[in-house]
């Protein structure tokens, strides 16, 4: 009877301490979801801007082939280079030219394009609250 006792105060303890863990995980999913929400806003926000800044319909940031399309049309870039972005490793060096490539049509340099391309949550609202002005021709 005395090697139960304990092994009873054991399973409470530990049944104690997961209610508590659920909680916390709970606590921190929730921030974190929040958190992800307001960087999607952002992000489709900033895009919204600058493909309006731009001069194609803000709702085609939101389709999600049909954007990257819409993208590589303001850059100057072909739409069959939507199918580079399906390749592994090749997607990363193509997304990496595309913002470079957008950062000079709105008159911003190598590095702007390469802050796009890594840091995009600032950059791209920079890029489309900013006064910068859409050149198709640069």
């Amino acid at each position: 009877m005395s090697a139960l006792v304990p092994s009873l105060a054991f399973l409470m303890l530990q049944e104690a301490s997961e209610d508590g863990g659920g909680a916390a995980a709970a606590v921190g999913g929730g921030i974190g979801a929040i958190i992800g929400l307001l960087v999607a806003v952002i992000v489709v926000a900033s895009m919204w801007k600058i493909f309006t800044k731009a001069g194609e319909p803000g709702w085609a940031s939101i389709i999600p082939i049909y954007s990257a399309i819409v993208l590589l049309k303001i850059v100057g870039r072909p739409a069959w280079w939507f199918l580079l972005f399906l390749i592994p490793f090749v997607n990363i060096i193509v997304l990496i030219l595309v913002c470079i490539d957008l950062a000079r049509k709105f008159g911003k340099g190598t590095g702007f394009g390469l802050g796009l391309a890594i840091l995009g949550i600032i950059f791209f609202p920079i890029l489309a609250f900013g006064d910068a002005q859409y050149n198709p021709a640069a």
